[in-house]
């Protein structure tokens, strides 16, 4: 199999070394194999590509060459039979021996869940050492997939993130450097999703709990965000990841209410509201 695509974008043929349940919504699995010592990343909130086979299969199925026409040829394969594609981010990259952790939120996995689980979720609620995936991701340490880039003159950082950015958010948040100030609200479903995080920045960490409250994407944030009384700062950065209805009235929160210059302001929907992956894909 040729498994080289331009650069600064390769696959990568990995297997799953072991796993931890975070709590009742997230599960991290730890991927480890020979082809990850050409793997690199110095962002925060690496985007990656991860193929994940069917139940029944032993190994995702993708085009058996992986160049630059791999994306046509993987649509070309049937629905059933073609591995499932899913978008997550990195949350660590650790050397000797070398491993990447994939935090997975687990989305309509527990009883009475009022969505039905997607594939992505079955697949990491049962993940077990040996199970073998496919990764999309990068070659090159400083690459397009990275969208954490605080300007040099920033004076604080504000972030926030659901569940699905939980992953990201909790990754900058421990990389800030002594000094920065930093506004940080993470929003989960239940209390026992909550980590703890160190960080040498001066932080201050916000968990929303929903426990009940409404769906994923509620006002929550929203209303939280509006009532909170930021630190002064002449030049302010703020990273929003998370359901792209809540991250856009975010958005719009921070440059037309708090005047937040909109250059300064990195917004990324990872989800959407009652929409497949598949058909975000169509659409776009």
């Amino acid at each position: 199999m040729t498994t080289a695509v331009a650069a600064p974008f390769r696959f990568f043929s990995l297997q799953v070394v072991r796993t931890r349940r975070l709590g009742p919504s997230l599960v991290r699995v730890t991927f480890g194999g020979p082809d990850l010592h050409g793997f690199h990343s110095d962002g925060r909130d690496q985007s990656l590509s991860l193929f994940l086979p069917h139940p029944g299969q032993s190994e995702p199925v993708v085009p058996l060459e992986l160049g630059d026409g791999w994306w046509q040829g993987w649509r070309e394969l049937p629905d059933d039979v073609r591995a499932v594609m899913r978008s997550y981010t990195l949350r660590a990259l650790r050397r000797d021996p070398d491993e990447i952790d994939i935090d997975f939120a687990l989305h309509g996995i527990e009883p009475g869940a009022s969505v039905q689980a997607g594939p992505a979720s079955r697949w990491a609620a049962r993940a077990a050492a040996g199970d073998r995936v496919l990764l999309l991701g990068p070659a090159v340490a400083d690459n397009r997939a990275i969208r954490f880039r605080p300007p040099e003159d920033a004076d604080l950082v504000v972030v926030w993130g659901d569940e699905t950015a939980v992953p990201a958010a909790s990754a900058i948040v421990e990389s800030l450097p002594a000094g920065t100030r930093a506004r940080v609200w993470l929003e989960v479903p239940h209390a026992g999703d909550i980590q703890d995080l160190v960080t040498e920045a001066d932080a201050e960490i916000t968990w929303l709990v929903r426990e009940g409250e409404g769906a994923e994407g509620s006002p929550m944030a929203l209303d939280a965000l509006r009532a909170a009384r930021l630190p002064s700062a002449e030049r302010p950065y703020v990273w929003i990841a998370g359901e792209s209805g809540c991250v856009k009235e975010l958005r719009r929160h921070f440059v037309r209410e708090r005047g937040i210059d909109r250059r300064r302001v990195t917004f990324v929907g990872y989800w959407r509201r009652g929409v497949s992956e598949e058909q975000l894909r169509a659409e776009g």
